[in-house]
C-alpha cells in the first residue's frame, strides 16, 4: 500500500490547533461566553489583587494565600484563552513546537499549583480554628512566603518530565491537535512511538501531587470539624465553621470540573469529541472565574472594601 498520503516529521516546528472539531462553524459563538468569562475572572483576580495590597488589615497568611491562588489562576486562564480566540476570531492556528510545549508545562505547573495553595489555605484555617491563640506565631510572614515558594517548587519539578518526554517522541502522520490548547494526552496522543511512559507518569504525577492534596485536604477539614463540634454554643459553631465557606467553595470549583472532565474522558467512550474538548475548556475556565466572586462575596472583609471602592464619598 502506498505510503505517499503520511507525512513524517520529527519534532515538527508547529502543531495545528483544530480549535472544538465538529463545531467550527459555531467558532464565533462559542467564543462569546468564554470570552465572557476570561473578562471576568481578569477583572476579578485583578481587583482581588488590588484589594489585598491597597487594605492594611488584609495583610495575613489567608489573604496572602488567596493573592497566590489569585495569580495561578491569572496565568492558567491567559495561557489558553487568547491563543483559543485567535482560533475563534482569526482562525490563527499555527503554534510552534517550542510554545506548545511551554504551553503544556505552563498548565501543567500552575493547574498543580493551584491545588497546593488550596492545601495551604486548608493548613491555614486549621490552625487558626483549632490553634487560635498560636496562629500568627505559627504563620508568620517568613512561614507563609516559604510554603508559596515549596508549592512552587514541587509544581514546577514535577511538571517538567511532561514537555521533556512529548519532545522525546518522534511524531509523525500528522501534526494536527483535535483541540484548542496543548493538552499533554492531546498532544503525545500524536506520537508514533509507545508513549507508556508518558501515561504512567501522569498518573504518578496525579496520585503524588492531586491525590495527597486531597488527602491533606480532607485531614485538615477532619480535624477542623472535629474541633468545631467541640465548641459550647450552636452559634459559636456555625460562626467558626463560617470562615471555612469561603475556602470550601473555593475547593468544590477547582476540584469538582477536573473530576467530572477525568471521568468523562476516561468512561464516555461513546461522548463526542467535541463535548469533550468543551468540557475541558470549561474545566480550566471555571476556577479563575469562580474564586474571586467566591472570595467576593463569602470574605466579610473584601466584600467590604469593595462596597467602599464602589460607593462614592459622601453618600
Amino acid at each position: 500500500m502506498s505510503d505517499s498520503n503520511t507525512t513524517h516529521f520529527n519534532n515538527p516546528s508547529t502543531f495545528i490547533l483544530l480549535g472544538i472539531p465538529g463545531l467550527e462553524a459555531a467558532h464565533i459563538w462559542i467564543s462569546i461566553p468564554f470570552c465572557t468569562m476570561y473578562i471576568i475572572a481578569v477583572l476579578g483576580n485583578v481587583t482581588i489583587l488590588f484589594i489585598v495590597k491597597m487594605e492594611q488589615s488584609l495583610h495575613g497568611p489567608m489573604y496572602y494565600f488567596l493573592c497566590m491562588l489569585a495569580v495561578s489562576d491569572l496565568v492558567m486562564s491567559t495561557s489558553t484563552l487568547p491563543k483559543m480566540l485567535n482560533i475563534f476570531w482569526f482562525n490563527t492556528r499555527e503554534i510552534s513546537f517550542n510554545a506548545c510545549l511551554t504551553q503544556m508545562y505552563v498548565l501543567l505547573c500552575f493547574s498543580a499549583m493551584e491545588s497546593g495553595i488550596l492545601v495551604a489555605m486548608a493548613f491555614d484555617r486549621y490552625v487558626a480554628i483549632c490553634h487560635p491563640l498560636r496562629h500568627s506565631s505559627i504563620l508568620t510572614n517568613s512561614v507563609v512566603a516559604k510554603i508559596g515558594l515549596a508549592v512552587l517548587l514541587r509544581s514546577g519539578i514535577f511538571a517538567l518530565p511532561y514537555p521533556f518526554l512529548a519532545m522525546r517522541w518522534p511524531y509523525c502522520r500528522t501534526n494536527v491537535i483535535p483541540h484548542t490548547y496543548c493538552g499533554h494526552i492531546a498532544v503525545v496522543k500524536l506520537a508514533c512511538a509507545d508513549i507508556r511512559i508518558s501515561s504512567y507518569y501522569g498518573l504518578f504525577d496525579l496520585f503524588s501531587e492531586i491525590g495527597m492534596d486531597v488527602v491533606f485536604i480532607a485531614v485538615s477539614y477532619t480535624l477542623i470539624l472535629r474541633a468545631i463540634l467541640r465548641l459550647p454554643t450552636k452559634d459559636a459553631r456555625l460562626k467558626t465553621f463560617g470562615t471555612c465557606i469561603s475556602h470550601l467553595c473555593a475547593i468544590l470549583a477547582f476540584y469538582m470540573p477536573g473530576f467530572f472532565s477525568s471521568l468523562t474522558h476516561r468512561f464516555g467512550h461513546n461522548v463526542p469529541l467535541h463535548f469533550l474538548v468543551l468540557i475541558a475548556n470549561v474545566e480550566l475556565l471555571v476556577p479563575p472565574l469562580l474564586h474571586p466572586i467566591i472570595y467576593g462575596v463569602k470574605t466579610k472583609q473584601i466584600r467590604g472594601r469593595l462596597l467602599r471602592l464602589f460607593t462614592p464619598k459622601g453618600t
